[in-house]
């Protein structure tokens, strides 16, 4: 099975896409109306995936340049930063996390460059932008471009609350500056954040590497893989989709549920047979991941002396009502 590595310019010309689901629920393989809806990728549709609706011109349907619907609603534009994506450069080590932090899937004999500080570093802009301080200054944590999304979830169930990126690669700093409000201010599937969610939000910093495309639309591995499809629908329209790589994964669906399940997402509404699953065009990737709650925000900052340049008292942690 052929095989092409994405990198540099090609990778930056990609779509981003939207990955993820808003309930964990699938029963068999997805039928013509998707996975608990109608697979238009608006809220309320069940499963929350990509719709980018990109046509020969690169325009997409309710959307903004250089975003994306991290896990589901309607996409956006493919971004127009052309920053080549980088080699994985060393970094932070995983193994000095914490049991609660949750890094996501990856190698794990080299070090992770996704970091706690990362996160850290949401939570404040997020902070900040709430109580109308100033924006936290320049993190120490590397600047080198990656594509890259921000997810917020909330509560003990940790039910989506937003979720947008990118495929263009953009430097961490103000990339992660960027879509922490972006995606908890201006997913469209939700309202926008308020101070009073704070205390039970969760934030995910997902980095994507080792773009591939690949000749089979069966050849990657679920839980390992992220995956993103290009194909035309039943009109001639080009269309992409995309999920993360724990999508798959914590939904418990194989390949073909999957796929299909992105189909659907991605607005094709005809049935879906095995030759015209031939058809598509998949690429597939890598993140590091990793996940902090707010609460372990606040233990970071305050039992090892997290410092990030804010001038604002440590916010108040309240426990789940």
């Amino acid at each position: 099975m052929g095989r092409k590595r994405c990198v540099g310019a090609d990778c930056s010309k990609m779509a981003a896409g939207c990955c993820g689901v808003k309930k964990q629920k699938l029963s068999g393989s997805p039928g013509a109306g998707g996975p608990g809806g109608t697979g238009n990728g608006v809220a309320g549709t069940g499963h929350c995936g990509s719709e980018l609706g990109i046509g020969s011109s690169s325009t997409v349907m309710a959307g903004n340049v250089n975003r994306v619907n991290g896990l589901g609603g309607p996409g956006c534009s493919s971004s127009n930063n052309t920053n080549a994506l980088s080699p994985t450069p060393g970094g932070y080590n995983s193994t000095g996390l914490s049991p609660n932090l949750s890094p996501g899937p990856g190698n794990g004999t080299r070090k992770m460059v996704v970091s706690a500080e990362m996160c850290c570093f949401c939570f404040d802009v997020l902070y900040c932008h709430l109580y109308g301080y100033q924006p936290p200054r320049t993190p120490r944590f590397t600047n080198d471009p990656y594509p890259l999304f921000v997810t917020w979830k909330i509560g003990r169930d940790k039910r989506l609350r937003g979720c947008i990126g990118t495929f263009s690669a953009m430097n961490l700093h103000s990339g992660l500056r960027e879509y922490t409000l972006t995606s908890a201010l201006k997913d469209s599937r939700f309202p926008p954040m308020t101070r009073d969610e704070l205390p039970r939000l969760f934030c995910s910093v997902s980095l994507l590497t080792n773009f591939e495309d690949v000749g089979d639309y069966l050849d990657w591995e679920v839980g390992v893989h992220g995956i993103r499809i290009e194909f035309f629908n039943e009109k001639g329209s080009k269309r992409t989709a995309t999920y993360l790589p724990e999508v798959a994964k914590e939904q418990g669906w194989d390949h073909i549920q999957t796929i299909d399940s992105l189909l659907r997402k991605g607005g094709y509404k005809a049935p879906i047979t095995n030759d015209f699953r031939k058809t598509i065009k998949l690429t597939r990737y890598r993140s590091e991941k990793l996940t902090m709650s707010y609460a372990e925000y606040i233990a970071h900052r305050q039992h090892h002396h997290y410092q990030n340049g804010i001038g604002h008292p440590l916010p108040p942690y309240n426990h789940y009502s």
